[in-house]
């Protein structure tokens, strides 16, 4: 069931990208939307190891 707290993102994606998003997506055992959660995920623990923590308020949660 869909956790209605959670945001949707929609993004434009050219075919030639979204067809080899979801090549490696396939190949890594994941969804599409599994593979962008998880390069979401990387880029943001890389970040943070990087610079700190990235602290999140409550009301810029429920934007």
């Amino acid at each position: 069931m869909r956790n209605k707290n959670n945001k949707h993102l929609g993004i434009e994606i050219d075919p030639q990208l979204h067809c080899k998003l979801y090549y490696i997506a396939k190949y890594e055992g994941r969804s599409g939307n599994g593979q962008i959660l998880h390069l979401i995920r990387q880029c943001v623990r890389d970040f943070e190891s990087q610079h700190g923590e990235i602290p999140c308020e409550k009301s810029e949660e429920s934007k």
